[in-house]
């Protein structure tokens, strides 16, 4: 599956705008949510091939949304990066746990972000 298109659900949008920036200047289609309602929202009307989540979201959390879309029908195929600042190695368990392919912490490496991207991507 070749990866065009990411959704970036995170509340700050500071963060929103410089993961867009990374993605948009690497070739990549970007739309993005600040919770669950609207990340649900863009899962239906953009149809992403990656999600970038944040755990520290208003309402349902970044890995309760995580366990959401992974164990849903619809959406399970869609691979998902935390990308948080929450650092610690039980966290990190925990989101791959709920379904995340895997795990950054802020402030993510572009160059890091770009390769996990790209080994999703089969490349």
């Amino acid at each position: 599956m070749a990866i065009k298109t990411v959704l970036v659900v995170d509340d700050s949008k500071t963060e929103t705008m410089y993961l867009t920036e990374i993605l948009i200047n690497s070739g990549y289609a970007v739309c993005s949510a600040e919770n669950a309602e609207q990340a649900f929202a863009s899962l239906e009307a953009s149809h992403p091939d990656l999600i970038l989540m944040d755990v520290v979201l208003p309402g349902r959390n970044g890995f309760q949304l995580t366990r959401a879309v992974s164990r849903s029908p619809e959406y399970a195929h869609i691979p998902i990066i935390i990308c948080s600042s929450k650092s610690l190695e039980t966290d990190r368990i925990w989101g791959i746990r709920q379904g995340a392919a895997d795990y950054l912490t802020k402030p993510v490496s572009p160059a890091l972000l770009l390769a996990r991207i790209k080994s999703l991507d089969g490349g």
